[in-house]
Formats: structure tokens, C-alpha cells, sequence
């Protein structure tokens, strides 16, 4: 929360926008998959699978993000974006408490195809809501530019997507593999936390 001040001079507390919101939410959501998502081969060769598997195993992931695209869009405008992205926290959450559990390629196909969806519902829903925060009276929000505010969101949320990569490397160097979906799993669940707060522009 920030501070301002009324006439008297008595400080008030202010809420975060919802701009503010999206960024801190999302940049939660992309530290606990950036956690994961770099270091996926090692988990797939650990349960003794290989490079096809692998390939297959992100092959139905992208094409299942890909098919949900239009109908998660169509979805957001009736029920509003906040709850895609509310779905795709949590959904993720629960899932990257899955993976540790997997012991065979079978499984990890199936948690893929979930992920597929999840992943549909991150990214419709977060170009949806920017493109939302930014159109007219949210261009006063960031200054009057529209490229500025997405320029800023993107900023941040990189930047915490990077540092998870790394984070990630030295938790399995000191640890396990499977600490990291744990650590992750939080991560997104926090995220979904954060929008909680956040009022949707209607």
C-alpha cells in the first residue's frame, strides 16, 4: 500500500492500481514457472525418458495452448479476465505439485495437455487485461502512453522470470529437482492471491 496525504496533511493509505496489481501478479506467476520450465529436460530424462519424449511432451503443450486460444478469448469476455487468470494460477499451482509424483512419460503427457489449457488462459488473459488497463482512461495510469505501461509490465515481469532461472539452478544444485515444482507451485498460488485484490476494468 502507498501513503498520500489529505489537506490536513494526515497520511492515507492508497491502493496499488490495478496496473500495479497485474505486474506484482504476473510477475509471481512467471518466477514460479520460470523455476520450472528451464530445467523440465533433466525432470523428463529422471524418470528415464528421452529427447522425443520430451518434444512430444511440449509439442502437446503448445498445441493445446494453441487450439483453447479463441475459445479462452471468447470466455474472457463473458466472464471477464481476471478469472482466466485466476484459473491458470491456481490450476498451475496444483499441477506443479503433480510432478513430483509422475514415474512415467505417460503421465507427464497428460499433466502437458493440462498445462496447455492453463497456459491458453495465462496468455489470453494477461494481453486481454493489459490491452483493458491501457485503453483510455487507463492510459492515464501510465503517463498518457499506452507503450510505456506495456513497456514497464514486460520490464518487470522478465526481470523475475530471469532471476527464477537462476534461483532455479541453485536450488537443484543444492537440493532436489523436485523442490523446485514445490517452490513454484507457491509462487503461482501467490499470484493468484494478488489478483484477488485487483478490480477488472468493465
Amino acid at each position: 500500500m502507498e501513503a498520500n496525504r489529505n489537506d490536513n496533511g494526515n497520511a492515507q493509505a492508497v491502493a496499488p492500481t490495478p496496473m500495479r496489481l497485474l505486474i506484482a501478479s504476473q510477475s509471481a506467476a512467471l518466477f514460479g514457472s520460470g523455476l520450472v520450465f528451464p530445467f523440465y529436460l533433466i525432470f523428463i530424462k529422471e524418470i528415464g525418458a528421452g529427447f522425443t519424449e520430451y518434444a512430444l511432451a511440449y509439442g502437446l503443450f503448445t498445441i493445446c495452448s494453441s487450439l483453447l486460444h479463441t475459445r479462452l478469448g471468447a470466455w474472457s469476455d463473458r466472464c471477464g479476465r481476471k478469472a482466466l487468470l485466476l484459473w491458470s494460477g491456481w490450476g498451475m499451482a496444483a499441477l506443479f505439485l503433480l510432478f513430483p509424483l509422475v514415474t512415467w512419460i505417460g503421465q507427464v503427457y497428460v499433466l502437458q495437455v493440462l498445462m496447455g489449457l492453463f497456459g491458453a488462459m495465462q496468455k489470453t488473459g494477461e494481453k486481454a487485461l493489459i490491452a483493458d488497463l491501457t485503453d483510455r482512461s487507463g492510459q492515464q495510469e501510465g503517463g498518457g502512453s499506452r507503450g510505456r505501461t506495456i513497456g514497464r509490465y514486460h520490464g518487470y515481469v522478465g526481470l523475475f522470470s530471469g532471476l527464477a532461472v537462476i534461483a532455479g539452478g541453485f536450488l537443484i544444485d543444492l537440493f532436489t529437482i523436485d523442490l523446485i515444482f514445490y517452490i513454484g507451485s507457491l509462487w503461482m498460488f501467490v499470484s493468484g492471491l494478488l489478483l484477488l485484490r485487483m478490480r477488472e476494468p468493465r
